[in-house]
């Protein structure tokens, strides 16, 4: 849109100014707007929240021990126990509030069998919570530091390909 001047001057030439002064009416009349309504945009609820203190509970873990010998003999909390009396033993633990975690300890000749009717059996008695202990092995990088590689590694390592037949 070209906007042309009333003088003689320059009759034939348009001007190619922006007139700001309607932009800069329509900002100020939004700035008002808004300045109007935001404080009624948000919305609150007061509430009391509760105070809580950062300690921890202490509470002690409750934990059943559970030995299995490689003959299969059954230990609960070092007592000597049947297999089929192994139900009946556990369940008053099973009431208890937090329900302690059954921790089984088994031999490496202990049978799987065994190991399996003593996990079905602790589940017939309520207990929920269940868990294995084991001895951690060496470590890689200790054995590599000690001099000691595993044979299978090495034979693997300087061992040729053979070729396709």
């Amino acid at each position: 849109m070209a906007f042309g001047s009333f003088d003689n001057r320059n009759s034939g030439s348009a001007l190619s100014e922006i007139n700001m002064v309607p932009l800069i009416d329509v900002m100020l009349v939004l700035l008002v707007i808004f300045l109007i309504t935001a404080p009624l945009l948000s919305h609150s609820i007061k509430i009391q929240l509760p105070q809580a203190t950062s300690e921890p509970v202490q509470q002690d873990p409750k934990t059943i021990d559970l030995a299995i010998d490689a003959e299969g003999q059954i230990f609960v909390n070092e007592q000597p126990v049947a297999l089929e009396d192994l139900t009946a033993t556990l369940a008053p633990y099973s009431k208890d509030q937090p329900q302690p975690e059954l921790r089984i300890r088994a031999d490496t000749d202990t049978r799987y069998e065994v190991l399996a009717q003593v996990m079905s059996r602790s589940k017939a008695s309520g207990l929920a919570r269940l868990g294995f202990i084991t001895r951690p092995g060496p470590s890689t990088k200790a054995a590599e530091q000690d001099g000691e590689a595993k044979p299978a590694l090495e034979s693997a390592d300087k061992a040729e390909p053979k070729p396709a037949q």
